[in-house]
């Protein structure tokens, strides 16, 4: 044992000697010297003093036990950020070089990390290799399989710091945070409208182009937005999921609901701005505003 306790200077790892500069943080190198080696089924293992975590390798030991100390001994010469590992550094160069050695061999597009080609890759073959343990749904990365699970623990770690509104991920934070601030960064080409979150304007600039993408299977009919075809297919099913906590009406569409809502509350939110009648749909406010115009047009034929 004394054999593996040796000073820092004389210890060597992978045949290339270490000396007392490996240990920027007293800290790693006292827990270092305190961590034992053990052989298991003929095999060299070294034990971390403080989790008991395993290695083959005196230097992952070492890069280990960092996570403990918080040392990070590889700096960037260009942004000051510092690093557990080279590896980690030579990675986070290549932002500033813009290097992306590892390339899609069947689109072309290149990474600067090996791990995301690999995400990338998933994409083309449709590999999902992560699985939820409790509805057994499949994603392509780990990030992915993490965010699904707050669905089912309900765990909404990012929160509005202007009105404490939580979100499970950090996407609908952003978005939410123009509502406060205004921002609306995504503009039409063709009409210039500006609007907070992207899926806004693509479902507005299919009002220019017409297009209509998500088709009902059972009758063709298109629609403009997913919701519009999610409603259209209750027609079929006969589905009505939502209903009225007052008289148990059913309907297919949220909207119809909050409508039908209106009638209990005596709500009429859509005024005539002629003789100030008021309508409780906005149809309705439309018809009635035809007969000022036609009473207008046959007095002007007077």
């Amino acid at each position: 044992m004394e054999k593996y306790m040796m000073n820092p200077i004389q210890i060597h790892v992978e045949n290339k000697p270490y000396s007392s500069e490996v240990f920027e943080n007293s800290l790693t190198e006292e827990l270092y010297l305190k961590s034992q080696m053990h052989i298991n089924n003929g095999k060299k293992t070294y034990s971390c003093e403080i989790c008991r975590t395993s290695f083959s390798v005196k230097r992952d030991l070492i890069q280990h036990i960092r996570i403990h100390t918080g040392e990070k001994p590889y700096s960037c010469e260009v942004c000051g950020t510092s690093f557990t590992q080279k590896s980690s550094l030579n990675k986070h160069m290549r932002i500033h070089t813009g290097e992306k050695p590892y390339s899609c061999e069947i689109c072309g597009s290149s990474f600067a990390d090996k791990s995301n080609l690999t995400r990338h890759t998933r994409s083309h073959n449709g590999e999902k290799p992560f699985s939820c343990e409790m509805c057994g749904a499949f994603f392509s990365t780990k990030q992915h399989l993490q965010m699904h699970m707050r669905i089912h623990t309900g765990e909404k770690p990012f929160s509005c710091e202007v009105c404490g509104y939580s979100f499970p991920h950090k996407s609908p934070l952003k978005k939410h945070m123009r509502i406060h601030t205004g921002e609306k960064p995504y503009s039409c080409g063709i009409c210039s409208t500006s609007f907070a979150d992207k899926g806004t304007l693509s479902r507005h600039e299919r009002k220019h182009t017409g297009e209509k993408p998500f088709s009902c299977n059972i009758c063709g009919k298109s629609f403009l937005q997913e919701c519009n075809l999610s409603q259209h297919i209750r027609s079929h099913t006969g589905e009505k999921p939502y209903s009225c906590e007052l008289c148990d009406s059913n309907f297919s569409a949220n909207q119809n609901l909050m409508i039908h809502m209106k009638k209990h509350t005596g709500e009429n939110p859509y005024s005539c701005k002629v003789c100030d009648k008021s309508f409780l749909k906005k149809c309705n406010l439309a018809k009635h505003i035809e007969i000022h115009n036609e009473v207008r047009e046959s007095g002007n034929l007077g």
